[in-house]
């Protein structure tokens, strides 16, 4: 079996979909734009470092969502689509994902972005198969049945990829060695999987990981 994960921002999309969603979302008025872009940026400059506390970065991205309610950020989010995601979705990145499906290939996304933010784009991409950061929803009776800005389980950040990668695995009884892998990637955040698999991809690399990439004598690929 041949199993082909990708990241998704910036190796699928030219575009950081987390970021610009916080920033799609002030255009809306849901928080103050200077204070929140700020934030926003360094989360964001922590993220290129690999310095980013996840789970402080998810309870500041979803503070608007949570005071919106699920209503209005599913609205919102179809607007994300049409007015930011759709134009980034190019046809280069579509058809690498096709020619692996085509070649039948098990292909998943595997992103830190949460999963209330990238589901919608695995679809738009065509990928069924999404392994995001998965936001906690309150459940409990009497509760409000909408996330709660915590996060669910493992995050899919860094090492915690490959857990959640060994996770959808072992749901379908097998282990590593029972797959051959590719990863795309364009992050050093995402070294610990590209070195896990059995094919790395540096993709769009950033400079750091174009440099281990040639050291290492890995396939580099500029989509973008």
């Amino acid at each position: 079996m041949k199993l082909t994960l990708f990241d998704l921002d910036h190796t699928l999309l030219p575009i950081d979909s987390d970021h610009a969603w916080g920033v799609f979302t002030s255009t809306l008025g849901w928080t103050d734009p200077i204070d929140f872009n700020q934030r926003n940026d360094e989360f964001f400059a922590h993220y290129q470092a690999g310095t980013l506390d996840i789970r402080a970065y998810v309870r500041f991205a979803t503070a608007a969502l949570r005071e919106q309610g699920a209503i209005k950020a599913q609205a919102a989010h179809v607007q994300f689509m049409q007015a930011v995601v759709g134009p980034a979705i190019k046809q280069q990145a579509l058809a690498l994902l096709r020619q692996h499906q085509q070649a039948g290939d098990a292909v998943l996304i595997v992103t830190a972005t949460n999963d209330f933010v990238t589901r919608p784009i695995a679809q738009a991409l065509g990928v069924d198969e999404l392994i995001a950061t998965q936001l906690e929803v309150d459940t409990a009776p009497g509760g409000s049945g909408w996330i709660t800005g915590e996060i669910v389980g493992v995050p899919s950040f860094r090492e915690g990829k490959i857990t959640r990668v060994t996770q959808w695995l072992a749901s379908r009884q097998l282990d590593w060695s029972d797959v051959e892998t590719t990863f795309y990637s364009d992050s050093m955040n995402d070294l610990s999987l590209l070195e896990r698999v059995i094919h790395p991809v540096a993709t769009n690399p950033d400079a750091r990981l174009r440099a281990l990439a040639m050291a290492r004598g890995w396939r580099i690929l500029d989509l973008f």
